[in-house]
C-alpha cells in the first residue's frame, strides 16, 4: 500500500533496509510476550524525514477478545500507528508484537492471522462484489485456491452481501461498499481484525450496518481494533479505548474506566444563581460556572446531600440538584483539548 504521507512503505519488513537518517535510539525496555494481548507496543515512535514526530513513545496493550476503540482527533497519529503495527511503514524507534509474534521478524506468521482495512482497498467498478473479492484472494499467495469459492461466499455472507454478490460494485450503496471492504479482511479465519475509520463517509444506515458487523466479528471470537473519531460509535461497540493526542497515548483502558476518569460535577437549578454560586464558593468548590439558572461546580470530596443542605440553609431556593454523568465527549475534551464528532 502506498502511503500519501512523507514516508517509505514496506510491504515485507523482513530484510528491509532503514532509511538513512530515519532512525533514533531504540527503547531499551524489553517487550515480553503476554498471551492476554493481541497487540502490544513498547516505546513505538515514528519521525518522518521532515522532522515531524507523528507517534511518540507509544506503549499500547490491546486485550485479546476486546473491541478496542483507537481514538483521537485527525492528525493525532492513529493511522501512522496502524501502519507501523501492520508493517506498512518502519518505526523510528521502539518494538511491537502482533498476536504474540515480534515484528518485523514474525510478520509472515502474524499477518496471516490478521485482517485489515486501512483507507479502503481499490475495487473495480465493473466487477461484481464476488469478482472483486476473487481478484484480491488470488493475490494472496498463502490462500488455498481449492477453497477460494467457498471462502469468498462465506465472507460475503458474514457481511450480509451474499444476495448482492453478483451485482456490479458501481451499483453498491456506500454501506454496501464499506461492508465489501470489510469482507476483504474476512476471506480467511482471523484472530485480529484492524479497521481504520470503517464508518467514514457513511450515512446513518450504513453506519448501523458496519456497527452490527463489528459486533458479529467480535462475537465470533476475533479481537477488533477500530480507529475512529465518532464517539457515538465507540460507546455502542467498544469494550476498551485508547486516546491519542499529538502522537502520544493519553489514556488506555476499559470504556467504563474512561467515563470515571474525570472530575465529578454538581449542578444546581435555582432562581438565585448568584447566591448559589457564592455558597458553592464558600464551600471551597472549584470550577464554578453559571448558565442562566443553572450553576455547576466540581464536586470534590463533598457529598451532594451536604451541599443541598448548605444551600437551603443559606436561603437558596433549590429547584433541583444533581450530579450529572459526564459524557464521553467531556472526557475526550479534557484529555485532548479538542472536540470530537459525536454524530455521523
Amino acid at each position: 500500500m502506498q502511503s500519501s504521507e512523507d514516508e517509505v512503505s514496506f510491504g515485507q519488513p523482513a530484510g528491509r533496509e532503514s532509511d538513512p537518517g530515519d532512525t533514533e535510539p531504540g527503547d531499551d525496555r524489553t517487550l515480553t510476550f503476554d498471551p492476554g494481548f493481541a497487540l502490544a507496543t513498547r516505546g513505538l515512535s515514528k519521525r518522518f524525514r521532515n522532522g515531524q514526530l507523528a507517534v511518540d513513545s507509544l506503549d499500547l496493550a490491546v486485550p485479546a477478545g476486546s473491541v478496542y476503540g483507537f481514538l483521537g482527533p485527525n492528525g493525532s497519529g492513529k493511522t501512522t500507528t496502524i501502519r507501523m503495527l501492520l508493517g506498512l511503514i518502519q518505526p523510528t524507534a521502539g518494538s511491537h508484537q502482533v498476536l504474540g509474534f515480534p515484528m518485523p521478524e514474525g510478520q509472515i506468521s502474524a499477518l496471516a492471522r490478521v485482517g485489515s482495512l486501512v483507507e479502503g482497498p481499490g475495487f473495480y467498478p465493473h466487477l461484481s462484489g464476488r469478482g472483486n473479492l476473487a481478484r484480491l484472494d488470488a493475490a494472496d499467495r498463502t490462500a488455498s485456491r481449492a477453497t477460494a469459492a467457498a471462502r469468498i461466499d462465506q465472507a460475503l455472507d458474514r457481511v450480509g452481501l451474499l444476495a448482492a454478490a453478483d451485482k456490479k460494485y458501481r451499483a453498491y450503496s456506500l454501506g454496501m461498499k464499506q461492508r465489501l471492504a470489510i469482507a476483504t479482511s474476512l476471506l480467511r479465519p482471523r484472530e485480529l481484525v484492524v479497521l481504520d475509520e470503517p464508518t467514514n463517509g457513511l450515512d446513518p444506515q450504513g453506519t448501523r450496518e458496519v456497527r452490527s458487523l463489528i459486533r458479529k466479528i467480535a462475537a465470533d471470537g476475533a479481537t477488533v481494533f477500530v480507529s475512529s473519531h465518532l464517539l457515538a460509535e465507540v460507546e455502542q461497540v467498544c469494550t476498551h479505548v485508547g486516546v491519542m493526542r499529538s502522537g502520544r497515548l493519553v489514556f488506555s483502558g476499559p470504556l467504563g474506566q474512561l467515563r470515571g476518569s474525570g472530575t465529578s460535577r454538581v449542578m444546581v437549578r435555582t432562581s438565585q444563581p448568584d447566591l448559589a454560586a457564592k455558597v458553592l464558593n464558600d464551600l471551597g468548590l472549584a470550577g464554578i460556572r453559571q448558565d442562566g439558572q443553572e450553576v455547576t461546580a466540581d464536586l470534590g470530596t463533598l457529598q451532594p446531600e451536604f451541599i443541598c443542605e448548605r444551600l437551603v440553609y443559606a436561603g437558596v431556593p433549590v429547584a433541583g440538584l444533581e450530579t450529572p454523568r459526564r459524557s464521553l465527549e467531556d472526557e475526550f475534551v479534557e484529555l485532548t483539548g479538542e472536540g470530537f464528532d459525536v454524530e455521523q
